[in-house]
């Protein structure tokens, strides 16, 4: 299985990266986290032949702003969106006109699926979903596809549900918003050393940072002093940038 972190950017794209979009390749499926402006990269990497199954943690604009790309994509098989069973009123008036083009528009079937707290019963692989501790209702997800376990929570806070949805985790992809010792109480988000916490208290057998802020990680050199602190606290830390490619 490969993952390809598609955008790491949190906020807003600078030359540091695009906003946030994960690529996971299974052998029957390509699943993608969040549809920042990264989502755009993702015919460099899959053939279009495999059905599509796109997960959205919420609706802050970073993680769906590249949703107006869709209309460049010939998949195949079609695309299927995921998102919380209460925002698709909200996602389908982002995802119109006159603002782009309309899900029912796009040169290839799409579909969506309201998803809800726990298990979800109607997709062809396990998924997890519990709510995460964000300004915006926000869901995190563990993936059990392949015999592999990917975890993506981001947006939030340190939570017992990230911990839940990370436990024993092949890899816990969450988010690094802040530098090391910072916090935001008014507007959650994770520092490295939270999100070690994180990995270590769920027994994830690695963890991948990503969403860093875009007003507080200005440069790439930034996001390597984080590798460089704390990757002998957390073995195999990966402190993603875009278009990185990982075997899970």
């Amino acid at each position: 299985m490969k993952v390809t972190f598609l955008g790491t950017n949190g906020w807003y794209d600078t030359v540091t990266g695009n906003t946030c979009s994960v690529l996971v390749q299974s052998e029957k499926y390509d699943i993608i986290f969040d549809a920042g402006n990264g989502i755009a990269k993702a015919d460099r990497y899959i053939t279009q032949k495999k059905p599509v199954y796109l997960f959205i943690s919420h609706l802050h604009i970073d993680h769906i702003a590249g949703l107006h790309t869709l209309v460049k994509f010939r998949l195949q098989q079609g695309l299927h969106i995921c998102t919380q069973r209460g925002t698709i009123s909200d996602l389908h008036a982002f995802v119109r006109e006159p603002f782009t083009v309309p899900f029912s528009g796009l040169p290839y079937p799409s579909d969506i699926t309201g998803l809800e707290e726990g298990i979800q019963t109607t997709l062809p692989f396990i998924v997890e979903c519990l709510p995460l501790v964000h300004p915006a209702a926000c869901f995190g997800f563990r993936l059990d596809v392949d015999g592999k376990v990917i975890t993506y929570c981001t947006d939030t806070g340190v939570c017992d549900n990230a911990v839940t949805l990370a436990r024993d985790a092949d890899l816990l992809i969450t988010e690094c918003g802040l530098k090391p010792g910072d916090s935001s109480p008014d507007w959650p988000h994770l520092n490295p050393q939270d999100a070690i916490g994180i990995a270590n208290r769920a027994n994830a057998k690695r963890l991948a940072l990503i969403h860093f802020g875009a007003m507080v990680y200005k440069t790439l050199g930034e996001r390597k002093a984080v590798q460089d602190q704390f990757g002998p606290l957390s073995p195999g830390l990966i402190v993603a940038t875009d278009d990185l490619t990982i075997d899970v």
